[in-house]
């Protein structure tokens, strides 16, 4: 269990600079540019990776129901506004609110599924998440030294 615990703390290190770099990216070109470089990078990428898996990767894929597709759209879509807001927002403001709607749809999309109800620590998980983000948007204190110099 700790490897893919693991994993997902690297996979989020990868999506914390992948959003960094598709910003910096849209600022050159806009938004849906990067979008659309980022997914045609990365569908290269994955094309070069596939024949190296082993066996049965990707068989079944035909009898998928067509939303089962859905999310490459949403992939595609997250990317694009992500790296529009970030350029605004900023990488810190920005990861939070993904966070905290990543969070907020996890837990109801569990409660709906019927997978477990959502605990207090899982509420007050995503509270917290959304207090950081207030706490985020506030000016930042200006230091002492910095006060004394403008004045």
């Amino acid at each position: 269990m700790s490897v893919y615990i693991l994993l997902a703390l690297l996979n989020g290190v990868c999506i914390g600079a992948s959003r960094a770099i598709n910003g910096r990216l849209a600022q050159q070109g806009g938004a849906f540019a990067a979008s659309w470089w980022n997914h045609l990078v990365g569908f290269l990428q994955l094309s070069a990776l596939l024949p190296m898996l082993s066996g049965s990767a990707g068989s079944g894929l035909a009898d998928a129901p067509v939303g089962a597709y859905l999310g490459g759209v949403l992939g595609a879509l997250f990317v694009a506004v992500n790296s529009h807001v970030l350029t605004r927002l900023g990488m810190m403001k920005t990861t939070l609110l993904v966070i905290a709607g990543q969070m907020l749809t996890g837990i109801l999309l569990d409660r709906l599924a019927g997978i477990e109800r959502p605990a207090l620590a899982q509420l007050l998980g995503a509270a917290l998440i959304l207090a950081g983000l207030w706490l985020a948007r506030r000016p930042a204190a200006q230091p002492a030294m910095a006060r004394a110099a403008a004045r």
